[in-house]
């Protein structure tokens, strides 16, 4: 007994360690931190596939619109490009939209827990004001 009180005592325990030798954490030095290099209002992040382009394959419930999107993809094993096919659930607001109907899919909001996409009308290039070629009037014969 005697010896065991006497290894107690030449272990000499401080405050500041613990008996493996560790010592707390309040005694060590806070990290140093660096500044916050990102300037609030600067460049937002990066959001990948805001806008998506598909087709309306089904139209029949209200103000909801199932819109096929096709991508093309690398194939996992064959790295064959393939194309790729996934629904989405998109908001209609004024049921404008029938089935086979061109729209680009804007992100926004829940609207419910299916529905994250409002369904826009495809702009197209006439609606931009840039007449196509067909449309243009023939060049005037050489004379």
């Amino acid at each position: 007994m005697a010896s065991l009180a006497s290894s107690l005592q030449s272990l000499k325990l401080s405050s500041s360690t613990f008996t493996n030798g560790s010592t707390p954490l309040s005694s060590l030095p806070k990290p140093i931190s660096f500044p916050n290099t990102r300037k609030p209002g600067s460049v937002p992040a990066i959001r990948a596939m805001k806008t998506m382009q598909g087709r309306v394959v089904c139209a029949t419930s209200d103000k909801t619109v199932a819109v096929e999107v096709t991508r093309l993809a690398p194939h996992p094993k064959y790295k064959r490009r393939v194309r790729m096919k996934k629904k989405y659930q998109a908001h209609d607001p004024d049921n404008e939209f029938k089935v086979g109907d061109v729209v680009r899919l804007e992100k926004s909001r829940p609207i419910s827990k299916t529905k994250s996409f409002i369904a826009l009308p495809v702009l197209k290039r006439n609606d931009l004001g840039i007449p196509m070629e067909s449309q243009q009037p023939p060049p005037p014969p050489p004379a």
